[in-house]
């Protein structure tokens, strides 16, 4: 019955409500996911800042967290748009996965070789080395720490975007998967060796792309 139900709200058109919540949704992920990898970067920030303005520190500190927020919730938007198209296509099934196994071996092919590319090498770098890119694109004031939590949280983006898209395959609701992706989010950012968990990640998402479509040919 809960199955049935399901499958006839997905085949009703989205209202604003529908909208918002799933923007919502993608919002509260993207915190829980990106957080823990942002938090060195974050703390350093907090540090350096101290040294030169104490008196300022909280809000210095929240503008640098608005700068991240507003560019994950930039990306939630587009993320949410993306659903609503798939949505209005006929292409999700009630726990939000795609229904075609060809769409869906061609997202995660797609994200396995972003996992090799060199954009994805060089947004890595400036996540695994937060000091390294607050010396090199430090800004003073609000305005500055605004500015440079937007950059470094795009350099996440550019981390994590794609692998943001294999939960279009195995599930957007799907706790688990979303549990698993930001443990892999933290040990490539964070992990000694984050660009080689980058590549193998990316290998077997082009494997398991291949078998998806190999199945239905």
């Amino acid at each position: 019955m809960a199955t049935a139900m399901a499958g006839m709200k997905m085949r009703q058109p989205w209202g604003l409500a529908d909208f918002l919540f799933t923007y919502a949704m993608w919002v509260v992920m993207m915190i829980g996911m990106m957080a823990g990898s942002a938090a060195p970067v974050v703390l350093l920030f907090a540090a350096a800042h101290a040294r030169r303005d104490s008196r300022r520190l909280p809000l210095i500190v929240l503008a640098f967290g608005l700068g991240y927020l507003l560019a994950w919730t930039g990306f939630s938007l587009g993320a949410t748009l993306a659903q609503w198209l798939l949505h209005r296509a006929a292409l999700l099934s009630p726990q939000m996965a795609l229904h075609s196994s060809q769409a869906g071996g061609g997202v995660l092919i797609a994200a396995g070789i972003y996992q090799m590319t060199s954009l994805k090498r060089a947004c890595l770098r400036h996540c695994q080395s937060p000091l390294g890119f607050l010396m090199a694109r430090w800004r003073d004031g609000l305005a500055g720490a605004l500015q440079m939590g937007w950059r470094h949280g795009v350099y996440c983006l550019g981390c994590c975007w794609a692998l943001m898209g294999v939960l279009f395959v195995v599930g957007v609701m799907n706790l688990a998967w979303v549990a698993l992706l930001a443990g892999f989010i933290l040990l490539e950012k964070v992990g000694p060796a984050g660009v080689t968990v980058a590549r193998v990640a990316g290998a077997a998402m082009i494997a398991a792309g291949a078998m998806l479509l190999a199945a239905v040919m």
